[in-house]
């Protein structure tokens, strides 16, 4: 199969939904093109994608979205996206569909494309240790085989028959294992002496919205009380404006730098991070940079999630650990004082730094594996089936 397809066209259809979504699937992309070098892939994806080949047909963040209420807003928007590429794909199939993360949307598509003959992987297992476990039958129905990130997944998924393979979390092998403080310190301009905190409100205009504000109200406390801290924000594409807005709201104008994007480089430069639950999290951990986790719903979506939770934790790190080893402010508890408060802990208290780290290593080293060669293998193993 392998050689066949490295002298022949190879077609692969992608759809990755937001910032995380598209940071996987390049990864990923990257690895396929290795190994075919006539690999073409195309659908929905994001700028780091385009920026490897990728032909984007809509981008990406027309699938960010925040909660059940926002969801619903953009219903028939995205059935519309759905059905449009799911008819596409059908009358001229790709070899392969890769639904990289969002699974309310991918789901369906995977289903319809599955169901028409096309070979169908799922890359993230969803969170079905965590809430909504009755989805690995959804699963099961619509995906050929599931490329997991982390270690436990594929045997929470064989009872129920379903292909899996354990290929580490990229972003494990991609981020070094001792980040270079002062090299990224350097490009953002910043003295080696230089406390710094970072700010990651998140990348969809949801979280933007109902978590940014409460950071911000952080850092004008922060700063108040501390004047010497330098802080930084990495913007999500298309998020700039929206956070001047905010800047201008609390004014923090030119107490905040500003990057375009550079999330990597700011989590590396940091002392400490104010970051939303989601992959950012997973990012901060894998930086070793000592974190507080914020998570804001609107009152319904977050009373529905509420209710199918499975664990004490929503943060990876913490999930990860079964351990509450950062601290998560949830809901009513995201406060402005709170995130300060805890963000001061960490400034002042260089042993409980030293100990995060060290479990921050051992999580690095848990979720290192040879990605790119897994995947091949696992992509390989789902076309040899055809």
């Amino acid at each position: 199969m392998s050689s066949h397809l490295e002298k022949t066209p190879f077609n692969i259809a992608m759809v990755a939904g937001e910032a995380s979504g598209d940071l996987l699937a390049t990864q990923v992309l990257a690895a396929l093109q290795k190994e075919w070098p006539h690999l073409t892939a195309s659908g929905i994806g994001g700028p780091k994608m385009i920026a490897q080949g990728f032909e984007a047909q809509w981008p990406s963040e027309r699938l960010s979205v925040f909660g059940y209420l926002d969801a619903l807003k953009v219903y028939r928007s995205l059935l519309k996206i759905r059905n449009q590429f799911a008819d596409q794909c059908i009358a001229s199939p790709p070899q392969l569909f890769m639904g990289v993360d969002a699974p309310d949307f991918n789901f369906g598509l995977e289903k319809k494309l599955r169901q028409s003959g096309i070979k169908t992987i799922h890359l993230v297992c969803p969170s079905i240790w965590a809430w909504r476990p009755n989805r690995v039958h959804e699963l099961k129905q619509v995906a050929d085989h599931v490329l997991c990130l982390f270690p436990f997944e594929p045997a929470l998924l064989k009872p129920h028959g379903i292909n899996a393979t354990f290929i580490g979390h990229p972003l494990a092998s991609s981020i070094e294992i001792q980040p270079d403080q002062t090299k990224a310190r350097q490009l953002l301009e910043l003295d080696l002496s230089d406390q710094v905190i970072a700010v990651l409100p998140g990348s969809r205009k949801s979280e933007i919205d109902l978590i940014g504000p409460v950071f911000l109200q952080a850092v004008a406390l922060l700063h108040k009380s501390r004047p010497h801290l330098k802080f930084i924000l990495p913007c999500a594409p298309g998020r700039r404006q929206a956070i001047e807005l905010q800047l201008q709201a609390q004014q923090l104008v030119g107490v905040v730098q500003l990057l375009e994007g550079q999330s990597h480089t700011a989590l590396a430069a940091a002392n400490a991070v104010m970051v939303a639950s989601g992959t950012a999290t997973l990012e901060a951990a894998l930086f070793k940079c000592p974190m507080v986790i914020a998570y804001k719903l609107g009152a319904i979506s977050y009373w529905l999630m509420k209710r199918m939770k499975l664990q004490p934790w929503v943060g990876l790190p913490n999930i990860l650990s079964q351990d509450f080893i950062v601290p998560e402010l949830i809901q009513d508890q995201a406060t402005a004082s709170a995130v300060a408060n805890e963000i001061e802990k960490w400034l002042d208290n260089p042993d409980a730094v030293r100990q995060l780290k060290d479990k921050l290593l051992h999580l690095h080293q848990s979720l290192q594996q040879e990605t790119s060669s897994l995947v091949i293998e696992a992509v390989k193993q789902v076309l040899k089936t055809t």
